[in-house]
């Protein structure tokens, strides 16, 4: 069964309450075995234990029967390709993937045809977004013009606009020197997000998977970590000089990590992400997946997936991100050299992440704060990932317990690229809530 979606647009209740649920936040410290939420107006009017002893009050009850509650997940790295390749994916089709997975808001990357570079882009997106979008919807505005890496963009207006957090060029990394500098100044001034993919071309040389024992197995070029990690370095001698706030973007290696770890005890604004797919998979799952397990940058070795598990129970790590790419079977169904790079990541976001509790001891409330307020504090949001009252009602109702394998069945998005089909996973989402008001249940 794939669930049910609802357009809270067209929802008429004001007032919901949730009961009988374990309620869970990791920033307010709260973790309530029998409690309950109420909502009015899209907003958190109270969290209590127990029972609600004004029930009748609300015009919509939900009796979770010890259903997991928590803040509504945020994914600040997405791919919808809206607008220019809808074929793929659009605002209808990721959004309905998001809340299927639990996910409230996401941030869409600008690697668009035409590019998210413009007042007109932004603007599509807006009433595009309020007219049709189930889940929240963030954007990252691209540095340069065109993504061309040439030119950078006047990100002093667009950072003004109410859907940017932040700048990137994602899918291609920045590659000036002197525009990421002058991109951090601009950071610095206005306080805005700029992020990295992290790549250096030359390095890459056009590979395809990472750089090892399977590339050389299969006998096709690969990634090695430095092509990743030397261009961290070099953003973070740039922050030194300039302030301002960088994130990397799908972190992959060890050598990267240290080098954020390092730079936070410094003292530097820097923050990082890191993907379901590389924490819980090594290259080997190449042999398996083949083409549907290539992404930019490549799952790597088992010493880079541990290395990142223990970053994020080091808190190092400050966000879990899906980096959701949706490409059709034409573009995946190539030699592994000719393969387009992504894979879908939202439909197994959460149950991926319970993984890393269930299979390497990962604390439940670090991974819900990689989820929550976390990602919410790298971008910015100042009213969600949190249960508190005044935050929006946002919020994800699963069962920890169930367990299920995840197959084509469970995808909303257009495609089905995922390495994970198969994967037999323990946690669900059950029913997703945005302002109040329920917009996916199973």
């Amino acid at each position: 069964m794939k669930g049910q979606f609802y357009n809270k647009n067209e929802t008429s209740y004001t007032s919901l309450l949730i009961k009988n649920a374990r309620i869970f936040c990791p920033e307010q410290n709260i973790d309530i075995a029998n409690g309950y939420v109420a909502t009015k107006n899209g907003l958190i009017e109270s969290i209590g234990k127990g029972s609600c002893q004004q029930e009748s009050l609300y015009e919509k009850v939900i009796d979770t029967k010890g259903l997991f509650l928590t803040a509504g997940f945020i994914d600040i790295q997405v791919h919808f390709r809206d607008p220019g390749q809808t074929h793929k994916e659009d605002i209808i089709s990721g959004s309905k993937a998001a809340v299927s997975g639990g996910v409230t808001c996401v941030v869409c990357q600008p690697n668009t045809a035409p590019t998210i570079d413009n007042l007109y882009v932004l603007d599509y997106l807006k009433y595009k977004a309020a007219a049709e979008s189930y889940c929240d919807i963030k954007v990252y505005a691209s540095v340069t013009k065109n993504l061309a890496g040439l030119e950078i963009c006047d990100l002093e207006t667009l950072c003004k606009h109410e859907l940017v957090v932040g700048f990137t060029d994602d899918g291609l990394p920045v590659n000036n020197p002197q525009i990421m500098r002058l991109a951090f100044e601009a950071s610095a001034k206005h306080g805005f997000i700029v992020a990295q993919h992290a790549e250096d071309h030359a390095l890459s040389n056009k590979g395809a998977i990472n750089e090892g024992d399977v590339s050389k197995k299969l006998e096709v070029r690969g990634i090695p970590n430095s092509s990743e990690s030397s261009i961290v370095a070099r953003d973070i001698e740039i922050l030194r000089e300039t302030g301002g706030h960088y994130h990397v973007l799908h972190l992959s290696c060890r050598e990267s990590l240290e080098l954020v770890k390092k730079a936070k005890m410094d003292g530097l604004n820097i923050t990082c992400e890191a993907s379901p797919h590389h924490l819980l998979l090594t290259d080997e799952t190449v042999l398996q997946h083949g083409a549907n397990a290539k992404m930019n940058p490549p799952i790597r070795s088992q010493a880079d997936k541990l290395a990142l598990i223990q970053g994020l129970k080091d808190g190092y790590i400050d966000a879990i991100a899906t980096d959701h790419a949706p490409h059709d079977a034409a573009s995946k169904n190539k030699h592994l050299h000719d393969a387009t790079f992504g894979i879908i990541g939202l439909e197994s976001m959460f149950a991926g992440s319970m993984q890393l509790h269930y299979q390497y001891g990962v604390e439940l409330k670090t991974i819900i704060s990689a989820l929550t307020h976390k990602p919410a504090k790298v971008i910015g949001l100042k009213n969600v990932g949190s249960l508190k009252v005044g935050y929006k009602a946002n919020f994800t109702l699963s069962n920890l317990n169930e367990e299920w394998t995840f197959d084509e069945q469970n995808i909303h998005s257009k495609c089905q690229n995922s390495p994970f089909f198969g994967t037999k996973f323990k946690g669900k989402v059950k029913t997703t809530i945005i302002d109040g008001k329920i917009v996916f249940s199973e």
